[in-house]
């Protein structure tokens, strides 16, 4: 499989195929596509991870694109503005995407949730109690809100983080929480109460336009309803 990756602020990732590859994704993702690729809508390993799924953020079902008889163009759109990022998939190198950053993959990628082993990490640190992990081999290719930018964290070094900007981390790094110093600051600082703290060894990948913060900033702006 080759790809190419094109536009900005609303990219598509562009994926040619030989005869008999096979691309899985979730619903919605694809935007185009060469008439000889065949669609199949799967529940991706059973009722466990149709579940899995739907709480990581993705939908039950995964559909299946395999070039038949020769080869294949497939293309997948971002739904935000921001980018696409490719990643190789190796045994022993799985990689933990925010909630929903799933976009499409070459078919021996698996995707499964991830679970915060801290519970406060889970529930306040923004990125959710639920996470997606990418597994397997192959490559996946993941959603970034706004610019991707990447840090290697060495061996115990940290990364505090905004809620929302930790878009992808490798399993090698932890996640844990902090709540912000002093009254004054969580009081009127605007940041919250708690950031997340990321430790190495490992890469992440910060977003600079989360969705979700987007989504709170133009609903200050939204008319409120009113009492009749």
């Amino acid at each position: 499989m080759k790809y190419t990756i094109e536009g900005t602020p609303l990219p598509v990732v562009i994926c040619e195929l030989n005869s008999q590859e096979t691309m899985i994704s979730e619903g919605g993702s694809m935007c185009w596509m060469s008439d000889n690729m065949k669609m199949e809508t799967t529940s991706g390993g059973g009722v466990s991870k149709m579940f899995g799924r739907m709480l990581s953020g993705e939908s039950m079902f995964s559909n299946r694109y395999t070039a038949i008889g020769n080869a294949g163009m497939i293309a997948f759109a971002s739904s935000f503005p921001g980018s696409i990022k490719a990643f190789e998939i190796r045994p022993n190198a799985s990689i933990i995407v925010q909630k929903s950053g799933f976009l499409a993959a070459t078919d021996q990628v698996e995707l499964s949730i991830f679970f915060q082993k801290k519970i406060g990490a889970g529930f306040f640190g923004g990125e959710g109690f639920i996470m997606q992990k990418l597994s397997g081999t192959g490559t996946a290719f993941v959603e970034i809100d706004g610019h991707a930018v990447e840090y290697v964290l060495a061996h115990g070094q940290k990364m505090i983080i905004d809620t929302g900007y930790l878009a992808m981390m490798d399993e090698t790094c932890s996640l844990d929480i902090v709540t912000v110093p002093g009254l004054k600051n969580m009081l009127f600082g605007g940041e919250g109460l708690f950031n997340t703290v990321v430790s190495g060894p490992g890469r992440i990948i910060l977003q600079t336009h989360p969705v979700s913060h987007v989504a709170m900033t133009i609903g200050k702006f939204l008319p409120r309803p009113t009492n009749k």
